[in-house]
């Protein structure tokens, strides 16, 4: 995949993670930095960083659990390491780190 063709890609997914992100109910901080990152900082000061890597055409997941890689595979994104989807793996650090159930999928 084209390096361009690929930073769309991940740059819509991005937004729709965000979407996703400020209609779960639960109260974080989310800030767009340039370069393609999303930061999500909780009440208790942890965070997770989510941001494309043009290079490896991965989304890559950095949360307290640990750091996770995705690539677009027939529609969604899965990790290489373990095939799980990413929103599956959102709504788990999350829910984690925010000390709620959450469940997110696509806007």
């Amino acid at each position: 995949m084209e390096e361009s063709a690929f930073n769309a890609l991940a740059e819509a997914e991005l937004a729709r993670i965000e979407a996703a992100l400020e209609a779960c109910g639960v109260d974080l901080d989310l800030e767009t930095k340039p370069g393609g990152i999303v930061e999500v900082e909780f009440d208790n000061g942890t965070k997770v960083i989510i941001n494309r890597h043009s290079a490896a055409r991965e989304i890559w997941v950095a949360a307290k659990s640990g750091g996770f890689h995705f690539r677009p595979v027939d529609g969604q994104w899965v990790s290489g390491r373990d095939g799980q989807e990413l929103y599956a793996l959102l709504s788990n650090v999350v829910s984690q780190q925010s000390g709620e159930s959450v469940s997110l999928s696509p806007a």
